[in-house]
């Protein structure tokens, strides 16, 4: 979208989210760093950046994507293409900023417009670019549904399943997940015909029209590899690790009796059992290593690398 904003006097409202989540983590490198007068000024910009977004960004029941150089909306309701683009809601969760209640309603928007069952798909944004008046770049260049051009681009996919994992909805995520894991294309017949590339990487695009809707676009060289990954692993099954510490916080499907995991540091090995008897979607009642109850199991796993098998044992509740 080269051409939204391109007079330096358009704003995005994604990338306001996400300049919100940036500063706010180089306050903390700067507080760290002894750098507190740097760290407060941040602090205040992302104060005021927070209170215009929401003042600003908000239309309704989804947050806009960005205002042309003259004032014009993008991703608005009154727009008759591209009226909502997921990576504005989905980065409203993922910043942190936006109000839960907006942040929530935004995504159940995202389940209604841009989620596609049918096809499988998580689309960008719809409509696609076609007969606009205003040029918003490049991206008006691909077909209607081509690419990033109201296709399902990947790398926007995954992190609406970060999003609704970090709003506590497992079952949502873990649905999200397998939409976007690609050896599902392989399932049937009708699915390999339909994608066309491999099914053992992850493409960067899948178009969402027909007669192409379905079929794979780019493989083999999507950063949204890497998200997907962490996506799957840290948000999903909750494993993260902060220097010297494994931290262990789910979200997943009620309905999974629990899974397992062997995470290994160095010579050390880790074997993580977690258990669901509730059918819950978060939350830790019990965490035990090698048969210790941890007091605050949210401090996480102090790792050694000491050539021993440690069992964790971490119960949901």
């Amino acid at each position: 979208m080269n051409r939204v904003g391109h007079e330096g006097k358009g704003e995005s409202v994604w990338l306001g989210w996400f300049l919100h989540t940036i500063l706010w983590e180089f306050a903390r490198l700067a507080d760290a760093r002894g750098e507190r007068r740097r760290a407060e000024v941040w602090r205040l910009h992302v104060s005021a950046l927070k209170a215009s977004l929401e003042r600003e960004a908000w239309d309704g029941a989804w947050y806009r994507r960005a205002y042309f150089d003259d004032g014009t909306p993008l991703g608005s309701a009154g727009n008759a293409e591209c009226r909502i683009d997921s990576i504005a809601q989905s980065w409203s969760v993922l910043s942190g900023a936006a109000r839960p209640v907006r942040a929530r309603r935004a995504m159940d928007e995202v389940d209604a417009y841009l989620v596609r069952p049918g096809d499988d798909l998580v689309l960008l944004f719809t409509p696609p670019f076609d007969k606009t008046t205003r040029d918003p770049g490049y991206i008006k260049g691909y077909l209607p549904g081509v690419r990033e051009n109201g296709g399902q681009y990947t790398h926007a996919a995954v992190w609406c399943v970060i999003a609704r994992a970090q709003l506590g909805d497992g079952e949502r995520a873990a649905e999200l997940f397998a939409m976007l894991n690609p050896v599902n294309r392989a399932a049937s017949r009708a699915g390999v015909h339909a994608y066309k590339v491999e099914p053992y990487v992850v493409a960067a695009d899948i178009y969402a029209e027909p007669p192409h809707a379905r079929r794979g676009g780019w493989t083999w060289y999507t950063g949204a590899a890497g998200w997907m990954y962490r996506a799957g692993l840290e948000y999903v099954l909750g494993l993260t690790k902060h220097g010297e510490v494994l931290r262990i916080d789910p979200c997943i499907p009620p309905r999974w009796p629990g899974f397992a995991i062997r995470y290994r540091h160095g010579s050390a090995s880790y074997q993580i059992r977690v258990d669901n008897p509730r059918g819950v979607a978060r939350g830790i009642a019990r965490m035990d290593l090698d048969g210790v109850r941890l007091e605050c199991p949210a401090q996480g796993i102090v790792l050694r690398d000491d050539a021993q098998v440690h069992r964790v044992t971490v119960v949901l509740g």
